[in-house]
């Protein structure tokens, strides 16, 4: 199955987007639905709450009174604490059980509301971010029938929308109507979710045709995602993660596409992480196999590539080996292109031209066979480390 990841602060309009999921097809893990089951009379959560704020949070049929709780849980960070340390891994728990009775092709969507909070975003190949104003939230959270403070206070509570939005690989604007936001949210399913999800399954990369476009300052953030989701997949197996190639120069035009390295102890260690990476979305690409060599053995050369199965984010995963030639010179080029801007307007050129060629990359290594050796000599010279 495919799992994405769905959230948005309370007032924002995310239930109204998980129910346009749910009428395209999509199997709804509602996270509001199982912290509400977890607390059930009798249930283990709900006696660990009693212990820990008090029996005046039941109402007088032994179920939780949440506006009791809410009272005494929202009052600072520690509190806070303590009721998410009591919920989270009760509803982390159900939400495993759940997921693991759903349907192998299914596409599961997991409606988070403390996603941020919970650190498991990178988890996901995709997130959905529902995003509205504050005041906005809070109008709706008074037409509900919440007191005007204790919406703020459930606001301030919560991830702020700066830290919701460095998640967002699709950020869902609910400033308008009901039904403007669900038009959206449909086209994001059909455009975006079945695509990678069909992705996925057949192992398929996104493949864009070459266009140098001007820089984009969103590249930081796509590129801090993506390392992020990598890091988490990975685990202990690699080394580190870095954003490298033209996207991580600042100022720089480029392709629309973010590359990203993996650094691990060896091959046969980059084989291992096939399942894991194509399962936050990264397949691998079978025919590509290694770097053109610069001048040194070819052997170190070699390496692992996977492509996005996101149409909305093209990307390409190197997986290279530490300490060799390519794996280094990953590291060194955008260094050395941002602290060389003469250099960088001549690959720009350089790039700018190959777009005419009818292999794009083939029509760039004759530049990159005398780069790699000023590239080197200017490394040594400055005492630049990876």
């Amino acid at each position: 199955m495919i799992r994405i990841g769905l959230t948005g602060g309370i007032g924002a309009g995310k239930s109204t987007v998980s129910a346009a999921f749910d009428e395209c097809g999509g199997i709804i893990v509602d996270g509001d639905v199982i912290a509400r089951e977890v607390v059930e009379p009798g249930t283990e959560g709900l006696a660990s709450l009693v212990d820990a704020f008090g029996d005046d949070i039941l109402l007088p049929d032994g179920a939780l009174n949440r506006p009791a709780l809410a009272a005494k849980a929202f009052v600072d960070d520690e509190k806070r604490q303590l009721l998410n340390g009591i919920v989270h891994p009760l509803v982390a728990r159900r939400r495993e059980e759940v997921i693991a009775a759903v349907s192998d092709d299914a596409v599961v969507v997991e409606d988070i509301p403390l996603l941020v909070e919970t650190g498991l975003a990178p988890m996901f190949p995709l997130v959905v971010v529902v995003h509205a104003d504050e005041e906005t939230r809070v109008e709706r959270l008074i037409k509900r029938g919440m007191d005007e403070t204790d919406a703020r206070t459930r606001i301030a509570a919560q991830a702020s929308e700066e830290q919701r939005r460095a998640i967002a690989d699709v950020l869902l604007d609910n400033s308008g109507s009901q039904g403007e936001l669900v038009e959206r949210a449909r086209d994001i399913w059909y455009q975006r979710v079945l695509p990678l999800a069909h992705n996925i399954r057949t192992r398929e990369t996104v493949r864009v045709p070459p266009n140098v476009v001007p820089y984009n300052p969103a590249w930081v953030d796509d590129a801090r995602r993506i390392v992020n989701r990598l890091t988490m997949a990975c685990g202990h197996r690699v080394l580190r993660v870095d954003h490298i190639g033209s996207t991580a120069v600042e100022g720089m035009d480029a392709k629309d596409v973010i590359d990203v390295q993996i650094t691990v102890e060896s091959l046969a260690v980059a084989d291992e992480l096939v399942g894991a990476l194509t399962g936050v979305g990264y397949p691998r690409i079978e025919h590509i196999t290694s770097d053109v060599p610069h001048g040194d053995d070819p052997s170190q050369w070699r390496k692992r590539i996977h492509g996005a199965a996101d149409p909305g984010r093209p990307a390409n995963v190197h997986i290279r080996v530490d300490g060799w030639p390519n794996q280094r010179f990953a590291l060194l080029f955008p260094a050395w292109l941002t602290a060389n801007p003469e250099v960088r307007e001549e690959y720009a050129e350089v790039k700018r031209a190959a777009l005419t060629a009818s292999n794009y990359a083939d029509a760039k290594e004759p530049w990159f066979a005398e780069a790699y050796p000023k590239a080197t000599a200017w490394a040594e010279a400055t005492g630049w480390k990876p």
